[in-house]
């Protein structure tokens, strides 16, 4: 008998399993197992992906649903790992708590970098894994170092091609092959869910803004998401729409609409607030925004590139400078979208929806990137970091990457070496501090 256990924590990570499954990307088995995973702050007050509208189009695929969030209580999926040493107990556990008896199992994780998908792996010691993306991140490279015992049984990245042309730098360092999901599958999939979410209002081609609660993940404060949230209605209305949507992160707070409310109503724009929470893909297909605004939401490509919709971006200039560390994994997602997709105050840009690179020169400028971020996982990517740098560095291209970092990795660009004493030297600090102040008081 065989198991295949399929972990997922998000509607839209279910969505792209449902494809793959329908298109013949897992071979057959006795017994299909989705597993999910709620990872939210926090999941008592947070509904899962298995209490959306929509999720029932999707369970039909599956003999069984379990619940990591249940098994493992009350510990957070993200935030609990097996000892070692325990494994063997964790792994005799889980075959008598969900019924696998003796079974060959094989699991399909998203995030393999982090837990719950990395301790799922390395419960089951002998099964093959697969990887799937369901999102923009698979395009960089993996976020830490993974032991090879759970390295070397990865045997494929399943991906959608949300940038045609464009292959993933996760798990390059194993020597895992990137497969495609077919567009035509997963969008078959999204159009099953088209009949979800009843309570949603019937607008049809308002522009659509996307919201993603960056504070909660320390990217931004409050006030400057709120503050970023404005900037899309304003920025959408200046381009002449007055039907306006407004999608907010199913975590966010509800005040994080009260200041848009405000700002709509000073401008004389018709603002819908959903409090339904759908895929931003169901919302396409029942409304067919007029234009679809956000910061780096992987629905951006999805909109752009799966159902041809105008799409602007806001925000990633901002992001570009302030993620922190620079090896930040949102790095990769918001490298694209500025890449690629016009910005919202760009008027004829957004137009023509103009892209700002193509796809070799976006494949060149994220291994440079890619190198940067993770230089001992990827290290053979060096000599072209080096080349890419040497002829590609300019102005434009230097947002991508940081003085400090360049400097640190002996790459073109960083501060020449007799100089990078400079950062670290209190009294220089001291006296360019003293040298600004008297250069303000003069100003003043």
């Amino acid at each position: 008998m065989t198991t295949q256990i399929f972990q997922a924590s998000t509607l839209y990570g279910t969505a792209t399993l449902a494809a793959a499954l329908d298109s013949g990307c897992f071979r057959p088995a006795d017994r299909r197992i989705l597993l999910v995973c709620n990872n939210a702050t926090t999941p008592e007050t947070t509904p899962g992906l298995d209490e959306m509208p929509g999720f029932e189009q999707l369970r039909e695929r599956f003999d069984d649903v379990v619940s990591w969030n249940e098994t493992f209580f009350p510990f957070h999926p993200g935030g609990w790992a097996p000892r070692q040493d325990d494994v063997p107990l964790w792994e005799r556990y889980l075959r008598m708590s969900w019924d696998l008896g003796d079974d060959d199992v094989e699991v399909a994780v998203e995030s393999i970098q982090v837990n719950p998908a990395l301790g799922l792996a390395q419960m089951f010691t002998g099964a093959p894994v697969t990887v799937y993306a369901d999102g923009l991140m698979s395009y960089g490279p993996t976020r830490n170092k993974i032991d090879p015992l759970v390295g070397t049984r990865i045997d494929r990245l399943l991906h959608l091609d949300l940038v045609p042309g464009l292959k993933p730098l996760l798990l390059t360092e194993f020597g895992v092959e990137p497969e495609l999901v077919p567009t035509a599958a997963f969008t078959k999939v999204l159009a099953e869910l088209v009949a979800t979410g009843d309570e949603l209002p019937a607008i049809d081609e308002p522009a659509l803004l996307l919201g993603q609660y960056l504070s909660a993940l320390g990217i931004l404060t409050a006030e400057q998401e709120e503050d970023l949230h404005v900037r899309m209605l304003k920025g959408a209305f200046a381009l002449g729409h007055t039907r306006v949507v407004f999608k907010p992160h199913p975590t966010a707070p509800a005040r994080f609409t009260r200041t848009l409310e405000r700002e709509a109503e000073k401008l004389g724009a018709e603002l819908t607030v959903l409090d339904t929470p759908v895929l931003a893909e169901v919302l396409y297909q029942r409304m067919r925004p007029a234009l679809v605004v956000g910061c780096f939401s992987t629905a951006l490509l999805t909109a752009a590139e799966l159902f041809r919709l105008p799409v602007a971006q806001v925000g990633t200039d901002i992001l570009l400078d302030r993620l922190a560390p620079y090896e930040n994994s949102n790095r990769v997602p918001v490298t694209i979208v500025h890449a690629l997709l016009p910005e919202l105050t760009d008027r004829a840009a957004v137009t023509d929806q103009r892209r700002g690179m193509d796809t070799d020169a976006l494949a060149a400028l994220l291994r440079a990137v890619g190198f940067a971020m993770q230089a001992k996982v990827l290290p053979n990517l060096r000599r072209e970091a080096e080349e890419y740098l040497a002829r590609h560095l300019n102005p434009h291209t230097l947002r991508y990457f940081k003085r400090r970092r360049l400097t640190s990795l002996g790459l073109p660009g960083g501060v020449p070496t007799q100089l990078a004493f400079i950062p670290r030297n209190a009294t220089v600090r001291r006296v360019a501090r003293k040298a600004r102040s008297l250069r303000r008081a003069v100003k003043r």
